[in-house]
């Protein structure tokens, strides 16, 4: 049905159906998942619009990385320990990859 369609041609019967598509000049795109996140860097981002809905096709350079585990306890822990407010503990101990040790530390250092 599509064989012979040059891009434009392509494109123009897309629009009659109501598809609409547009590529996105994105630097990174960032995926947050319960325990980890994902990254893509360099990606290729096509915007698909379909009766009112935006559909996102991305492809491009993936990394993984693994969020720290660490509980509720901890922050305030580290919090009490070195006289910080809570996000400023989360952030140490995201820094250090949960190591309440090194969290602490990085606080004293002010390199939080």
């Amino acid at each position: 049905m599509f064989g012979k369609l040059s891009p434009k041609d392509l494109k123009r019967f897309m629009k009659q159906f109501g598809i609409d598509f547009k590529e996105v000049e994105a630097k990174e795109v960032l995926i947050k998942l319960e325990d980890r996140d994902i990254v893509i860097k360099n990606p290729n981002v096509i915007v698909t619009t379909f009766q009112g809905q935006k559909i996102y096709q991305i492809s491009g350079e993936e990394e993984i990385i693994e969020k720290a585990k660490f509980s509720e306890d901890d922050i305030k822990f580290v919090a009490e320990q070195t006289g910080v407010d809570e996000d400023i503990a989360r952030k140490a101990l995201e820094k250090s990859g949960g190591d309440i040790a090194k969290a602490i530390m990085l606080i004293q250092e002010k390199k939080v």
